[in-house]
């Protein structure tokens, strides 16, 4: 199995002590409207994890608007949500697709090998008419180690070297609308624009109606690309390249990573080049 989980896979599995199911529901602007939402309804057995106070870590000078939150402290979330190494993971947003990807991703740097995106969210959950409730369920405090997997993280400096070198065999994928790719509006940033070299693949795209699109789909999405590079994701702030993430490894991209300042820590060092 890949990163995405159907409905209909997760059903059977609600009873079983190897699963957890992380709800990131989130509204950027409205910080606590996921938790509230949460609270009201969620999948049976369902723990909330937060984007600003779980998913990420403060915001300083450098690092972007959702930089890596406290490794320690997340660990120790995970751990009191007693989660080990050994649970199956499956992460759910509104249906939005970037927040519960964000956790996906998240978790796979983590070293984390059973995690997945429930296909089309609580959204899709609720319409089928499956298990929800209101209920907060205590789990036993468990012990989880940390194992950091490189191999999908991309580091300011990378991205840097890559500006300055434009190797062949690396493509900088930009994962926000083209108005904000092309500079011609930046509602967020202090500045607009993308970083050079960087390649335009919108990340609403690779998504229909809150479902991830079919393989065959995917593939022709990405098809300029070809599948032996090393590619390097980024957005805004590190959340909405998450969906390009898990988009591109489907499609069977093996060497895909995040670089998870994205616009917003480039553009905090004033001397880095705007395209």
């Amino acid at each position: 199995m890949g990163y995405i989980m159907e409905k209909e896979e997760l059903l059977p599995l609600l009873d079983s002590s190897d699963i957890r199911i992380c709800d990131c529901r989130f509204r950027l602007g409205s910080p606590d409207a996921g938790f509230n939402e949460y609270q009201k309804d969620h999948i049976s057995g369902a723990v909330y994890f937060d984007l600003e106070k779980d998913l990420s870590g403060q915001v300083q000078e450098h690092g972007g608007r959702h930089p890596l939150p406290d490794l320690e402290t997340f660990k120790n979330k995970l751990e009191s949500n007693g989660i080990t190494n050994d649970t199956v993971l499956v992460a759910y947003d509104g249906g939005e697709g970037s927040f519960a990807s964000r956790f996906v991703w998240l978790l796979s740097y983590l070293g984390h090998q059973k995690v997945h995106v429930l296909n089309g969210g609580y959204r899709a959950w609720k319409d089928a008419g499956y298990p929800i409730d209101s209920n907060q369920t205590n789990y036993i405090q468990t012990q989880y180690q940390i194992d950091l997997n490189q191999t999908v993280f991309a580091s300011f400096q990378k991205v840097k070297d890559y500006t300055m070198n434009r190797v062949d065999d690396v493509v900088l994928m930009d994962s926000r609308e083209s108005k904000r790719y092309e500079g011609i509006e930046e509602p967020i940033d202090k500045k607009a624009g993308h970083i050079p070299g960087a390649v335009n693949k919108v990340w609403s795209n690779v998504l229909e109606n809150g479902y991830y699109k079919k393989k065959e789909d995917l593939q022709a999405n990405f098809s300029s690309i070809g599948m032996d590079k090393e590619i390097i994701v980024y957005c805004g702030s590190g959340v909405t390249a998450s969906p390009n993430y898990i988009a591109l490894k489907e499609a069977g991209y093996k060497d895909v990573k995040i670089y998870i300042g994205s616009f917003s820590d480039w553009i905090s060092y004033d001397e880095n080049p705007i395209e």
